[in-house]
């Protein structure tokens, strides 16, 4: 069975001979009390590898987000402004804050007009914050993160990029979008799962230092939830390793499959939004049928709304790829 339903684009696994050895997964403590041995420096890494001052790990996006907007709003009022395209995680952070009284405005995908006519509607005496992805695998763009933080700024407010989609595969040593469009400021918070390009299952929030200890000190998470394991901090700083080491070459071969499979798209009449996004979905008229023929061939892919995902990575070969088009070709052709 061809698998293209994996999100660990760069292909990194970490099995438990290439980790650093620890004596137990956890000290039985919450992070307040005391961080986990590691963290620290890994988040650190973290931070300079995405352009930022300071960075705090968290045991996924989901503890990160739920933290992230309730924090602030314990020092000022604030008022959310997030992308319609934001990934769920997000939205589920936003809605805890919505529930404490903080006021939510969603604006068009990408749509820089839209974001500033959403702005408008921020309550005076609010600071706004405006939440988006780094990038968009459902449409294969990158968020006009530039023309975004700019509307922050004249707002004196805060950009919050979601940057999981991005991390280890494109910017500057696989740094992610803030990297890959070269832009930084006190004003933004990069924050990323490390699940799908690095392959470890943690999460990390980073930017300037008296942000990212603002968020230390009032996360609740921290005090109530346990900490990344030792086992996820170990194989975390493994990734950064491999990443410095191989990530050039491992970017490469990914982008050589995805160029593969794409232009594999077109000879058959197959044209799917985005470019260089290693998730190419295709938008067709029956997924649930093409999905089934293609499972009957050898071949595993994602369903989604209106569309079937194509899950790419580092990992594939030339021949798994061709291998999965003329797969395709005899299942759209099928009766």
């Amino acid at each position: 069975m061809l698998d293209f339903t994996s999100a660990l684009y760069l292909g990194m696994r970490h099995g438990a001979r290439q980790l650093e050895a620890w004596s137990a997964l956890t000290e039985g403590k919450p992070a307040a009390l005391k961080e986990p041995p590691g963290a620290r420096a890994v988040a650190a890494r973290l931070a300079g590898l995405a352009g930022c001052q300071s960075g705090l790990l968290f045991p996924s996006t989901l503890h990160l987000f739920w933290d992230l907007f309730c924090a602030r709003a314990a020092d000022e009022p604030i008022a959310i402004h997030f992308d319609a395209g934001l990934y769920e995680v997000g939205r589920w952070g936003i809605q805890r804050a919505a529930a404490h009284g903080v006021p939510v405005h969603r604006f068009a995908h990408h749509d820089v007009r839209a974001l500033a006519a959403s702005l408008e509607r921020t309550p005076r005496g609010r600071r706004p914050i405006v939440v988006t992805d780094g990038g968009c695998p459902r449409c294969g763009q990158v968020a006009p993160l530039r023309r975004y933080l700019e509307r922050v700024r004249a707002r004196g407010g805060y950009l919050v990029v979601d940057d999981t989609q991005a991390l280890g595969l494109f910017g500057g040593g696989g740094g992610g979008s803030l990297r890959r469009l070269g832009i930084r400021g006190p004003e933004i918070l990069w924050c990323a799962s490390l699940a799908k390009g690095f392959g470890v299952p943690v999460a990390a929030v980073a930017g300037a230092a008296r942000e990212i200890a603002h968020i230390e000190a009032r996360s609740d998470t921290r005090v109530h939830t346990s900490p990344p394991s030792q086992a996820v901090i170990s194989a975390a700083a493994r990734a950064l390793t491999v990443n410095s080491a191989r990530g050039p070459a491992l970017r490469s071969r990914l982008a050589r499959n995805v160029q593969r499979f794409r232009a594999g798209l077109l000879r058959l009449g197959v044209r799917a939004p985005g470019s260089a996004y290693p998730q190419v979905n295709l938008p067709v008229a029956a997924p649930r049928k093409l999905h089934a023929r293609l499972l009957r061939r050898g071949v595993r892919t994602v369903l989604f709304r209106g569309a079937l995902g194509w899950l790419l990575t580092a990992r594939h070969t030339a021949a798994d790829i061709d291998e999965a088009l003329r797969a395709l070709a005899a299942s759209l052709s099928a009766p």
